[in-house]
């Protein structure tokens, strides 16, 4: 794949790369496609580690609905509860957040017709998962099987807690003998098409139906503390819309 571009500063800030521009990029439809089945074969065990509360709808909200279908066991470590979002609103204090994220998330999945096997509840601070990094490989290795599929964020995907989680479940991964699959999602705010940064070379495709991104858009709605405006403190939402168009394609990225 011909990389015409030079790498880009990976700061989540402003609007970053928008939809159209990534969408006018010939390199995406060069990214080769896969199958949820080869992402994750039928009778294997699935383990999901989010960073915080929306990530593993945000990242595979689609992949997730169709694990469902064949029948996968699935584990959702959910590493943070998400409650530093909102750093000094009142609409949104620490507290609520710690209430209100897990729910929020509950809710979306429910939206998608996922129910997890299991979830496991970390409870780790919220931007702070750096500094907590051998205790989640640790008890991450302490849960993982052989022939597991992990999947998390990207360990260079811009947020320090989404390349936490990337790097201690490489890690784990290693330890135990699962395999690792990662997830783009501020990537697309921080990345040019082309950036050098990025392993394209990793990259697949997962096609969703239309039925699939419909149920998918209706989940992430769910997520109403990143969604909407802080007006105790002027600020927007966390997840803005521009943010969102990025995400809501018939299809998902996986680097393998």
């Amino acid at each position: 794949m011909h990389i015409p571009f030079q790498p880009q500063e990976r700061r989540i800030e402003g609007v970053g790369t928008t939809d159209q521009q990534w969408q006018a990029w010939p390199g995406l439809a060069l990214i080769p496609t896969i199958t949820a089945h080869a992402l994750a074969p039928p009778g294997r065990r699935v383990v999901i580690v989010a960073p915080h509360p929306d990530d593993e709808v945000l990242a595979c909200g689609g992949l997730l609905q169709l694990l469902v279908a064949q029948g996968n066991y699935m584990v959702l470590v959910a590493v943070t509860d998400g409650d530093a979002s909102h750093p000094g609103s009142t609409l949104w204090p620490p507290e609520r957040l710690r209430r209100m994220r897990p729910l929020e998330s509950a809710q979306s999945l429910a939206a998608l017709g996922v129910a997890f096997n299991n979830c496991v509840r970390m409870r780790l601070p919220d931007g702070g998962v750096t500094g907590q990094l051998t205790r989640l490989r640790t008890r991450l290795a302490e849960m993982l099987h052989p022939g597991d599929i992990v999947l998390t964020t990207w360990r260079l995907d811009g947020h320090p807690d989404h390349e936490a989680c990337g790097l201690a479940c490489a890690l784990a991964t290693a330890d135990s003998g699962a395999s690792l699959v990662e997830m783009p999602v501020w990537t697309w705010h921080w990345a040019i098409p082309g950036d050098i940064q990025v392993p394209w070379q990793r990259a697949h495709r997962l096609l969703l139906p239309d039925a699939v991104l419909r149920r998918k858009r209706t989940a992430l709605h769910c997520f109403a503390s990143q969604m909407q405006a802080d007006t105790s403190t002027g600020q927007p939402p966390i997840v803005a819309p521009h943010a969102l168009e990025r995400l809501l394609h018939p299809y998902e990225v996986y680097f393998l």
